[in-house]
């Protein structure tokens, strides 16, 4: 596998060359984001607290385990993503209002959402490696620079903005024309999962869903 490690903010030189399943480690800035400060900066029509850009162009759909301490600072022991495809309605504007180049996630999207959202901006998506690790990643951050809408949105859906280092690992789960190592993998799967039922003895016990053809499967 190969590895890289990126500054943030993405560049073009940064980016191109980036191939599927890379696995990749950011160093720099990065703000979370996802339906709340969608709905509330694109459908509500309020102005951001702060201009996009000077975030820098790291987007990550993430649920922060986080708690606010008396004295008003914050513990933030570990960052969860959260599926992106349920917020691909955004992205076009959102991209174009961000300058956002990367969007950080799990599960990633469909080539069809790449290709019309993702592609037209410049950017690509980065997929978290399994379930388990916000507090992997939750190492990499070195410190809360800042939190915006907190009161409004709750700790879940507001913008925080955080320094990273060695932050990762993340799969390059879409590249700058659009594919997806997830569905390039699940198609080369699929090709072969009909050959795994040749040859197929009968079910002994013949419960509910046993079968030796695919077509016959309950699921």
């Amino acid at each position: 596998m190969k590895t890289k490690h990126i500054e943030l903010p993405l560049t073009d030189k940064s980016l191109k060359g980036l191939e599927l399943g890379t696995a990749v480690y950011l160093q720099g800035s990065v703000y979370t984001g996802r339906e709340g400060l969608y709905k509330r900066v694109l459908d509500q029509g309020v102005e951001p607290p702060v201009p996009l850009q000077s975030l820098g162009n790291a987007n990550f759909h993430c649920s922060p385990a986080a708690s606010v301490n008396e004295d008003g600072t914050y513990n933030l022991g570990a960052v969860t993503a959260t599926a992106s495809f349920r917020f691909a309605r955004w992205l076009s504007q959102w991209f174009e209002i961000s300058g956002c180049r990367v969007i950080i996630g799990k599960g990633g999207m469909t080539e069809d959402d790449y290709r019309t959202h993702f592609v037209p901006n410049g950017a690509i998506y980065l997929s978290t490696v399994g379930y388990g690790t916000g507090a992997l990643l939750g190492r990499g951050i070195k410190r809360i620079r800042d939190v915006y809408w907190l009161e409004e949105l709750g700790i879940a859906q507001a913008m925080w903005v955080l320094d990273v280092e060695n932050f990762g690992p993340f799969l390059v789960e879409s590249d700058m024309l659009g594919n997806s190592l997830f569905e390039r993998e699940g198609r080369i799967i699929n090709e072969n999962v009909d050959s795994l039922y040749d040859g197929l003895r009968q079910p002994a016990l013949k419960r509910y869903g046993e079968t030796t053809s695919r077509s016959d499967e309950v699921v």
